[in-house]
């Protein structure tokens, strides 16, 4: 399988780029935070540029693209960290009435995970989807009794705490419930490949720029080391999340419940090794709140525990791989 860029993706990934960095530059994330880590006029714009409506068919009103490009389009999405319950909008276009479109905010949580019940941009949802083991729901989110956390760990990812989720609509069975897990990892692989990017795009640029003892700071053997295991660790973060979601459009291919757990637990890694390298490379700016390498930090930490954690889904591949060689 050649996990290479077609033409029409490498358009597709430098048309949603160059959005991204027009309407959502680091400049801004400020402004995101000040909203509440949402912006209606913004989420539109994504859905008019079918974001949310990638994979359905055209007589759905999409795009009618593969898991692939999706992917693609989550890591430019993740370079920028575009705010707003993207993931789980995606994943209920043509599930959820208007998610494609963008006119339904669509959010999610899967009530498997154990631990507190933590419901994300719940404020500015539509429709909220509850994973369950047998079945997926549609809750009314002004149903949902939460507590809003004073301060969130990620400033452009607001959340609620439900001490329980009211009974919905089921609107799809347990194979809806794994199928919309699985793909959640890959689309949250693809955002933390960007993440990986950016955050080794950053910390290098900085490196060329400042100047200590008369010389860029990135001249030094120390700094090199760090910036050249940050380049590594995306180059195999990508060509994880790109086998991920290959595997989604082409399951023969390979093992697809491990390539996508592969995915997640190297793309994972990836951004959190890089982002905490960026704060690192800037030095005693690294740690301020104006140096944006915090926002990609504290995102990476939101998105570990997205659609499963690195370490759960290290243990499916070791358990897949423990399987094939029993």
């Amino acid at each position: 399988m050649d996990f290479r860029l077609s033409e029409d993706q490498v358009a597709l990934r430098d048309g949603i780029r160059a959005f991204c960095d027009g309407r959502v530059p680091n400049e801004q994330f400020a402004e995101f935070e000040n909203l509440g880590g949402f912006d209606r006029e913004l989420w539109t714009e994504l859905a008019e540029m079918g974001v949310f409506a990638l994979r359905l068919s055209e007589d759905e009103g999409g795009v009618e693209l593969g898991m692939a490009d999706a992917v693609v389009v989550f890591s430019e999405l993740g370079r920028r960290l575009v705010p707003g319950p993207l993931a789980w909008s995606h994943l209920a276009a043509g599930l959820v009435d208007g998610a494609e479109s963008g006119e339904t905010v669509v959010g999610g949580i899967d009530a498997t995970v154990a631990g507190p019940l933590m419901i994300e941009h719940l404020d500015f949802l539509d429709a909220l989807v509850v994973l369950y083991e047998d079945r997926v729901e549609r809750v009314d989110p002004s149903s949902v009794k939460a507590d809003a956390v004073a301060t969130p760990l990620d400033p452009l990812t607001p959340v609620h705490h439900a001490q329980s989720l009211p009974v919905g609509e089921v609107i799809g069975d347990a194979a809806l419930a794994d199928r919309m897990r699985r793909e959640g990892a890959a689309l949250a692989s693809g955002f933390l490949l960007g993440i990986a990017e950016a955050t080794q795009e950053l910390a290098t640029e900085y490196a060329k720029g400042r100047e200590q003892f008369g010389r860029p700071v990135g001249g030094f053997q120390a700094i090199k080391h760090i910036l050249a295991d940050c380049f590594v660790r995306q180059e195999v973060a990508r060509a994880a999340a790109y086998a991920a979601g290959a595997t989604v459009d082409h399951p023969d291919a390979g093992d697809l419940i491990a390539t996508v757990s592969g995915a997640k637990v190297n793309c994972g890694e990836a951004a959190m090794k890089n982002s905490r390298a960026c704060v690192q490379v800037h030095g005693g700016m690294g740690y301020t709140w104006e140096v944006v390498a915090h926002y990609y930090l504290k995102r990476t930490w939101v998105l570990e525990n997205s659609f499963g954690t690195v370490d759960e889904h290290a243990e499916i591949v070791a358990d897949r791989v423990a399987a094939q060689i029993g």
